[in-house]
């Protein structure tokens, strides 16, 4: 038997896929992963409040969230199965995805398998993680935790100089930490954090440990050329050292960017295979919200059952 459509992840691309692919009669299987890139649900499911989620003014719990998205998809019809994707064949058709303990084939498969926040691991990171460490400053700056606080930024790009301005509108004062002498970011970009008062840049400054009491209250940097180790009391650090894309299951048979990101087409979700679409962070590197990806997810499902539509290879199609 062959599948109608496989979506491979979950998180809010995945299962808004799932939802508009069940309503559409797809059956879509949803191969939600267990432990490759993360856990089930995504990168949410490690984020404690999420308050800029349309439709819910008091916030909502990320793991909440992705069990109401979740819940959502079964309601549809999708059939949902914890295991991780550990092969995919897109040179046959119908396509071939094999997971740990199940292969199927395929008319249409939609990617949904994100990105993964790259992290310093440094100590004490764990324990903060979510309370005062984090790696989006617009996910997470408007919350009260940095409110009138002072606060930190890792990195020396253009997302560490958006992070940083973006936090003056909540913190008192941002500290950039810079690993070297001088900034990635454009040149507007650099003007931009020179000239805020909020701001001050800390050159050669690599953050290696985090204190507090049950949240984030100071960090340990290190000089990376003296060696020198002072003391930066703040409520929030937060990584912009970039994000790695879920697409080594995929090298080889979709075209990746430099980054390794999923090209997709124009306003499209395609990708350059027909019959594939890939969905949220994992073809996403400037936005990176929960709503953007769960609005590629549902654009990718829109068009899995459009195209799918057109070849009259639905199994409900066929059988009438």
């Amino acid at each position: 038997m062959v599948e109608n459509l496989v979506i491979i992840g979950s998180g809010p691309a995945g299962y808004t896929a799932a939802i508009y692919a069940g309503r559409a009669q797809l059956q879509p299987l949803v191969f939600e992963g267990f432990s490759a890139g993360g856990v089930p649900g995504g990168q949410l499911m490690t984020t404690t409040e999420v308050e800029n989620f349309p439709g819910f003014a008091k916030g909502i719990s990320g793991p909440q969230l992705m069990k109401e998205m979740r819940q959502q998809a079964l309601r549809w019809g999708a059939n949902l199965i914890t295991e991780d994707v550990v092969k995919v064949d897109f040179r046959q058709y119908p396509f071939i995805v094999r997971a740990n303990e199940k292969e199927v084939r395929t008319f249409g498969v939609i990617i949904c398998t994100g990105a993964t926040a790259k992290r310093l691991h440094i100590l004490g990171e764990d324990e903060f993680w979510n309370n005062g460490i984090s790696a989006c400053a617009i996910c997470d700056g408007a919350s009260p935790l940095f409110l009138n606080a002072e606060v930190a930024v890792v990195g020396g790009g253009d997302s560490a100089a958006e992070e940083a301005l973006y936090l003056t509108k909540y913190a008192t004062k941002v500290h950039l930490l810079v690993r070297r002498e001088q900034l990635r970011a454009s040149k507007t970009m650099q003007e931009r954090l020179f000239a805020h008062p909020q701001i001050k840049i800390h050159w050669h400054s690599i953050p290696i440990a985090a204190y507090g009491d049950e949240v984030l209250q100071e960090v340990k940097v290190q000089n990376a050329i003296a060696q020198e180790v002072w003391q930066l009391p703040v409520n929030g650090l937060f990584y912009a050292i970039g994000h790695t894309p879920n697409t080594q299951l995929f090298q080889g048979q979709i075209a990746l960017d430099a980054r390794g990101y999923i090209e997709t087409r124009g306003k499209s979700t395609a990708t350059n295979i027909e019959g594939v679409w890939a969905a949220g962070d994992v073809q996403d590197s400037y936005y990176r919200q929960a709503i953007t990806a769960a609005g590629t997810g549902c654009m990718a499902a829109l068009e899995a059952e459009r195209w799918l539509s057109e070849r009259k290879s639905l199994r409900f199609l066929s059988a009438a």
